[in-house]
């Protein structure tokens, strides 16, 4: 995942049928297109978008609704993997060039000569205000990790109306810093959303995103600068998108009305598939066999590959767990009691991959280390059970129980009271088959090690704001595990860094865990030119499990009608309706 573009996609793909098929296709036509001037995409079951500005909080980062928004308001530099290959698509993009210094400590941005749909002129006070915005309210921002952006951008200089400069704290590595920072950035328009301070244009604005049924009537949300705006945009998640005819930039869109539809469940999007109202959606990895099926309907079936990792994060502040949890040995026993192998091949009908650490492991990478290649923690119950035997545990009634506590070190560990067993709970992402079925897997194998592992299920934009950071002390601490990764936990950006995931107080470091050597080798991956700091960090979190390390799936089974091309399927998640086009 990234700063404000944060992958942290619990996308979802799954549920079950029944009321969804009415749920989804609600509102416009939920027929086919049938047509060159419309298309209909099925977006992930139960995801349903949520947030319309172009400014990432907690509860609100799925990439659907980061995809919609930049649809709506184009990034400063679109770094993605809309082209084929994960790159600066300048095509997408405000800014047309990024010449940084030749000490690496600035940069200076050059823009396109673009227009706002109201006809202004999108200038570098655009840009000012989006920064001025980020500075003022860091701490609210999903994509803030304390030391990273805004903090390490220490002045703002406009030349003129498009052109400005960016100074740094120090020199950074040039790649991490265009795909992983100014990324971030959007354009927004100060003429329309200016509200005085940053901070009360901040409230405001967050404010007006609350009301989700007025997205297509607030005058707020008309000034755009993408291909795209909204025509509708239902609080059960349709959403109509329309060609926005003062669009300039240099991705023209395609196909004039798109429709968003939501689903519920995994098999009301299949049904949506079988009868031809869906020109482009999805199977599940358990549909393969399918395939003939689809392909005869005039379907074309194209796996979609994520640059991703697939986690569970323990919550290492839960007051019955949290000591628990921030024993190693307690991590290595639970992560050797998880069978990646055979949930990749039998769970995931072959579309995961094992994934043994903080990097990306579907795809050949210099970033990835030997000792994560290497898998250091082998599934094998019996030695995870010897593990916890090892230091204080002795199984009763099937689950294993701390009967020696204490520091030492065959002890329980530090903050373990004698007596606490070892019971742990997930909120997972609800209503996929595969997700259910993978942590029924997991409950299994965890009971032969003595841990007992309860599911509670919830949908996955619920999953994200009830397992939010916290401290002991406070209510909403209760949650001990997390998931919503169906189709992987978090996105990256082009180059992998953890400072939002494992970082000490990073904005996505949902379970506060913190390592002050990880910190620097975070900080180190990011202003290094070499990749050994990267491969490093991934050797160090592949061996301390800062989380359940889980399969890496594909991010979508896609099934898309024949004669729909234009484009690639974008490797970070993000889908991109400028491009689509209906080629025959």
């Amino acid at each position: 995942m990234s700063p404000a573009r944060t992958r942290f996609l619990a996308a979802g793909v799954a549920f079950s049928a029944g009321t969804l098929l009415l749920a989804g296709c609600s509102g416009t036509s939920g027929t086919s297109s049938g047509s060159k001037d419309s298309i209909t995409y099925a977006l992930p079951a139960n995801f349903t978008p949520n947030w319309i500005l172009p400014i990432g909080t907690a509860a609100h980062l799925n990439t659907n609704n980061i995809s919609i928004a930049n649809t709506l308001w184009e990034p400063l530099i679109a770094y993605d993997g809309s082209t084929g290959k994960i790159a600066w698509n300048k095509a997408g993009s405000i800014a047309t060039a990024a010449d940084f210094a030749s000490d690496n400590k600035s940069v200076k941005i050059t823009l396109g000569d673009r227009h706002w749909s109201d006809g202004k002129p999108i200038t570098s006070e655009d840009v000012k205000f989006w920064f001025d915005l980020i500075k003022a309210n860091k701490a609210q921002w999903a994509g803030y990790t304390p030391g990273k952006a805004p903090d390490n951008w220490t002045s703002f200089k406009a030349g003129d109306d498009r052109h400005f400069t960016i100074t740094f704290d120090k020199a950074y590595n040039p790649q991490w810093m265009l795909a992983n920072e100014l990324n971030s950035i959007n354009p927004l328009p100060e003429h329309v959303w200016d509200r005085g301070s940053p901070k009360q244009t901040w409230t405001y604005l967050n404010n007006a995103a609350k009301n989700i049924g007025s997205y297509a009537s607030n005058p707020l949300w008309k000034t755009v600068s993408g291909p795209y705006t909204v025509k509708s945009f239902s609080t059960a998640g349709k959403v109509v998108l329309t060609a926005n005819k003062k669009y300039d930039g240099g991705e023209k869109p395609g196909i004039a009305t798109v429709n968003l539809l939501p689903f519920t469940t995994a098999d009301a999007e299949k049904n949506a598939l079988r009868s031809g109202t869906v020109d482009y959606g999805y199977i599940e990895a358990t549909d393969l066999d399918q395939k003939d099926s689809f392909t005869a309907q005039g379907y074309e079936v194209k796996p979609w590959s994520g640059w991703a990792i697939t986690y569970m994060p323990y919550n290492f502040n839960n007051p019955a767990m949290g000591a628990v949890f921030k024993q190693l040995y307690a991590r290595q026993a639970v992560q050797r009691s998880i069978d990646q192998t055979s949930l990749a091949k039998v769970v995931f009908n072959g579309t995961a991959v094992p994934g043994y650490g903080p990097i990306p492991q579907a795809q050949t990478s210099d970033f990835l280390s030997q000792a994560q290649k290497d898998n250091p923690y082998p599934f094998s119950t019996s030695a995870a059970k010897s593990l916890l035997s090892g230091h204080g545990w002795t199984e009763q009634g099937g689950v294993m129980t701390c009967t020696s506590p204490g520091s030492g070190a065959s002890q329980c560990g530090e903050g373990v009271a004698r007596g606490t067993k070892f019971e742990m709970q997930v909120l997972s992402q609800s209503g996929s088959t595969v997700t259910d079925n993978m942590m029924s897997a997991i409950q299994s194998s965890l009971a032969k090690t003595g841990i007992k592992f309860s599911i509670r299920t919830a949908p996955v934009n619920s999953v994200l704001s009830q397992t939010p950071q916290c401290t002991t002390s406070q209510s909403i601490c209760k949650w001990q595990l997390s998931f919503f990764g169906t189709a992987g936990s978090w996105y990256f950006n082009a180059f992998p860094t953890g400072d939002s995931l494992f970082q000490s107080k990073g904005g996505s470091n949902f379970g506060g865990y913190s390592d002050t050597a990880v910190d620097r080798l975070i900080s180190a991956s990011t202003t290094s030119s070499s990749n050994q700091a990267i491969q490093d960090y991934s050797a160090a979190l592949a061996k301390d499990l800062p989380v359940i390390w889980l399969p890496e799936p594909d991010y979508q089974i896609s099934v898309v009608k024949k004669g729909l091309g234009g484009f690639s399927q974008d490797s970070l998640a993000n889908f991109h309706p400028a491009q689509w086009k209906w080629t025959s």
